[in-house]
């Protein structure tokens, strides 16, 4: 029986702007970075209250998981905000927006009322897309 998942990838075209994204402006810690020949490496990061969630920050490059085409056709489709997609919760959505507004997250939708919450929308760096939100 599957208990829990403790990894999970978000693709990136550049490792090191992800790693600023995500530790410098949405406040992630890292767990690993470690290297994996030239050029490559293992980065995954948390956010600080689910360390036992590891965010694998993973390259899109040619090799173990793709050929030359197949990257070349995720970075497109990464850029353009049509593959990757998550939730993320914050406690003052508000508050939350306004810190993150203020490091240069690009936000598409402001915080609003919805019936599940409240919700505002931001892209990384890459041009993957998330849902930040509050419960009622």
């Amino acid at each position: 029986m599957i208990t829990k998942m403790n990894h999970v990838s978000i693709f990136v075209l550049d490792q090191e702007s992800a790693f600023d994204f995500y530790v410098n402006k949405l406040g992630f810690k890292v767990n690993t970075d470690a290297e994996m020949g030239p050029g490559k490496r293992w980065l995954t990061v948390n956010p600080p209250d689910q360390p036992d969630l590891e965010i694998t920050l993973m390259l899109i490059d040619d090799g173990m998981m793709f050929d030359k085409d197949s990257s070349a056709k995720m970075r497109e489709l990464v850029k353009a905000g049509t593959f990757g997609f998550g939730v993320f919760q914050c406690d003052d959505l508000k508050a939350t927006y306004e810190e993150l507004k203020a490091k240069g997250v690009e936000f598409s939708k402001p915080p609003t009322e919805e019936f599940y919450g409240y919700e505002a929308l931001f892209k990384d760096d890459s041009g993957n897309w998330f849902s930040l939100g509050q419960k009622k």
